[in-house]
């Protein structure tokens, strides 16, 4: 048990520390969202973690974002990272539960336009519609970098139970 707990915080950390790296590869989408290739790792960690620390690596990728770009939104940041935990926690349940499909689907609905909506009401409607196509674009990129991924991923995690 503790040998697995140890792999866990090991790959955590480790994705933790992809998401961050992703998190200096911007994705230039407009002046209002600060978008980023961090959620791309924290996506491939609901593939090899329990939900909840995929759910982690979400919210540090998010953090290490918010922090290299300067923080533009302050305190605001945190709860983008928060949803981010949430966010990647329900797509890591729906890969562990096989639905293999919505799990896609829910990270683009949830990412791309739910994630925002907080926003409307603390910053304003023309913020929201400004900043939603731009995260939506972002959402796809790291959703398909992570779809690239997955099948090496999964070949490393074979040799690795062998």
């Amino acid at each position: 048990m503790a040998k697995e707990n140890l792999r866990y915080l090991v790959l955590t950390a480790l994705l933790a520390a992809l998401c961050a790296v992703g998190g200096l590869v911007k994705i230039p989408v407009s002046a209002t969202a600060s978008a980023a290739l961090d959620s791309a790792p924290a996506l491939l960690a609901a593939f090899v973690l329990p939900p909840v620390l995929a759910g982690f690596t979400g919210a540090l990728g998010h953090m290490a974002t918010a922090m290299s770009s300067g923080m533009p939104f302050g305190a605001l940041h945190f709860i983008v990272a928060f949803e981010m935990f949430f966010i990647i926690l329900v797509f890591a349940h729906l890969h562990k539960k096989g639905f293999h499909k919505l799990k896609w689907a829910w990270m683009l609905i949830a990412n791309g336009v739910l994630a925002a909506v907080p926003f409307y009401f603390l910053i304003s409607p023309a913020f929201y519609i400004a900043a939603v196509p731009g995260l939506v674009l972002a959402t796809a990129i790291n959703i398909a970098v992570a779809f690239v991924c997955v099948p090496a991923l999964q070949r490393v995690k074979k040799m690795v139970k062998s």
